[in-house]
């Protein structure tokens, strides 16, 4: 299938992304090539091989989920540098 470079323009154009005619003329050679490439996989006979979601064998490692008695608030309250009315004092952070 053979990428044009009108093609790549206009999906430049959408992604407001600004190319030159070099730049226009060589993503459209790679395109073309990327595209070559998966017609070249789409040849080829998967109907053996078992889909999956990842390339290694990955369980999840769960643990129950048990109910606990939470930490004291006073007594976390004093590790901190600074508190107030019941909650950590933090600076101000806003760019």
């Amino acid at each position: 299938m053979a990428i044009e470079r009108s093609d790549v323009a206009k999906v430049a154009r959408l992604a407001r992304i600004g190319l030159s005619e070099e730049q226009l003329k060589l993503f459209s050679g790679q395109l073309e090539d990327i595209i070559t490439f998966i017609d070249k996989l789409k040849e080829v006979d998967v109907s053996s091989v078992t889909p999956m979601s990842h390339v290694l064998e990955i369980n999840n490692v769960l643990r129950p989920d048990v109910v606990a008695s939470s930490l004291d608030k006073n007594a976390v309250l004093a590790n901190a540098p600074h508190n107030a009315q019941g909650h950590f004092v933090v600076p101000k952070v806003i760019e």
